[in-house]
């Protein structure tokens, strides 16, 4: 679907879906481009999306869209957006959950007051402990004889070997376990392979 609605360009790298363009804008949707990608970009309606999310509650500035905006779930894919901490709205899914981008929401009892002098080391933590990037893999390393439980015991498994806690499972749909698992219809692949391969262990990836 081409997107046909009202644009305006701002300089030569940023382009405004004008707040007026739907009734429920609460700010304008401002897009990075170029004049070369913004044909491609018009070619879906990933527009609309971003448009789409200057009507929720409580957004503070903009709702922006990256260079590589396109289709996504609810915001567009390269679609960023604030929000207000008394008014506005938390999606950790707001673009999919179709392809694992690492978007996780963890409720925690600290407040801004205790977490913002630490905002610096939090961040260097994070990105130690967290996989992201080319060639990254998780830390977890099991036995392949494991993966069947891990499987049909989803995140009750990982609770049970020290890498949460109970409450996780409270805050997790379904309590982090599908009630009819079909762990027959897995097998062994090496990774990038399709073929069965035989294998002791295991490393649990995490992009």
């Amino acid at each position: 679907m081409v997107w046909d609605g009202p644009i305006e360009k701002i300089d030569d790298f940023r382009w405004r879906i004008p707040q007026n363009y739907k009734r429920c804008m609460n700010t304008d949707a401002v897009i990075f481009a170029d004049d070369d990608m913004i044909p491609s970009i018009l070619r879906d309606n990933a527009p609309e999306q971003a448009a789409n999310v200057a009507c929720l509650p409580g957004i503070v500035g903009k709702s922006l869209a990256m260079p590589d905006i396109h289709w996504g779930y609810g915001f567009p894919i390269g679609g960023v957006a604030a929000m207000d901490s008394e008014e506005g709205v938390i999606s950790p899914g707001g673009i999919g959950f179709d392809i694992n981008c690492g978007v996780r929401l963890i409720r925690t009892d600290l407040w801004d007051k205790d977490v913002r002098p630490k905002v610096k080391e939090l961040i260097a933590i994070l990105l130690k402990n967290i996989p992201a990037g080319l060639g990254s893999k998780g830390v977890t390393d099991v036995a392949a004889s494991q993966i069947n439980d891990i499987l049909e015991m989803g995140s009750e498994w990982a609770v049970a070997n020290g890498y949460g806690w109970p409450e996780d499972l409270e805050a997790t749909e379904e309590g982090g376990r599908m009630p009819m698992p079909q762990r027959s219809a897995t097998g062994q692949r090496s990774e990038g392979s399709p073929r069965s391969v035989p294998s002791d262990r295991v490393t649990i990836f995490s992009r």
